[in-house]
């Protein structure tokens, strides 16, 4: 089991997001992986710096945690192959040390380009096949060209590639993007305790890593915990069929006024009992997934980094399945 700390962008502001890498690769964690927005969930966050600058200097400013998208959708907001670029870059920067999360990404960030997020799931599974391809052949290094259904790319070339790729971990809600990440990427990544998604991307012939963000949010009492993720973190309890849709934060704020403090307590670890938190990640460990990424939305993430640093960590690498 690795153990990751993940980025809040849409929360804190890029020096803060760079001081709290820091943090973590003292404290332990294996990885850091940010999240890759244009716009906040909610207007409170306040905040969506570009992921790619600050992912570039935590990568000089760390030596060895790893680094990670979670996740970069390829198809509107950015070309793939500027993805393609722009990972390989990071990989040189870090050593190695990155891994590039993708997916089919939210209308809340990809409409902000003036082209049309498309409605239908199956539109977005095959731009995202598409986008897979054109990294993969970009990787490969030499002059490359492709003609798809929705995406092109006319005599492009990395010039800048490290000895290995980054890894692709393909973000799945559902079976069909499960096997997109088994046939095209090298590893799974998920946001719930799904084994049908890991038994998918297995069926699919995928042996690669597989992440899950299990919630969480971090202080001294459990109501001051709660009542901070309800604040800034309610949008997660939405669902990915609502949090694909919306396409700003207004919209999100709107789709929430009906979660309480209750609904956060029932699917976030709040407090700082550490039998809660493994209670929230066994469900995780036993549907298969070897990567678990956590996602504190608490008042004070240096208290959270000390808390893992000094109770949480032994628990849950500790985990087995059916434990």
């Amino acid at each position: 089991m690795q153990i990751g700390y993940k980025l809040a962008a849409e929360a804190f502001g890029p020096e803060e997001l760079v001081r709290q890498s820091v943090l973590a690769e003292r404290a332990g964690f294996d990885f850091v992986e940010i999240s890759d927005h244009y716009h906040p969930w909610l207007e409170v966050q306040g905040h969506s710096p570009f992921a790619w600058a600050v992912l570039g200097t935590i990568a000089a400013r760390t030596e060895r945690i790893g680094l990670a998208t979670g996740v970069t959708c390829p198809t509107l907001r950015y070309h793939p192959a500027i993805i393609a670029q722009a990972a390989a870059t990071l990989a040189l920067l870090s050593d190695g040390r990155f891994t590039l999360g993708i997916g089919s990404g939210e209308r809340l960030n990809e409409h902000v380009v003036g082209l049309e997020f498309p409605d239908s799931v199956r539109v977005r599974h095959q731009m995202l096949r598409e986008a897979l391809e054109i990294i993969g052949l970009l990787w490969q290094g030499g002059y490359r060209s492709y003609e798809g259904q929705h995406l092109r790319l006319e005599d492009a070339r990395v010039f800048d590639l490290p000895p290995t790729p980054p890894l692709l971990a393909v973000a799945a809600g559902g079976a069909e993007a499960a096997r997109i990440a088994a046939e095209l990427g090298g590893g799974l990544f998920a946001t719930e305790p799904r084994a049908d998604l890991v038994d998918a991307y297995r069926e699919a012939g995928g042996d690669g890593p597989r992440y899950a963000e299990m919630a969480v949010s971090y202080a001294t009492d459990e109501g001051t915990a709660a009542h901070t993720a309800l604040t800034t973190n309610r949008w997660a309890l939405t669902g990915w069929k609502v949090m694909s849709e919306l396409p700003n934060p207004v919209n999100f704020e709107a789709a929430t006024t009906t979660v309480r403090e209750s609904d956060i307590l029932e699917q976030f670890a709040c407090g700082n009992k550490l039998s809660r938190y493994v209670e929230v990640a066994q469900p995780f460990v036993d549907a298969g997934f070897d990567r678990l990424v956590l996602m504190n939305a608490g008042p004070e993430p240096e208290a959270f980094v000390d808390f893992y640093q000094h109770e949480l960590e032994p628990a849950l690498r500790a985990l087995t399945p059916g434990g």
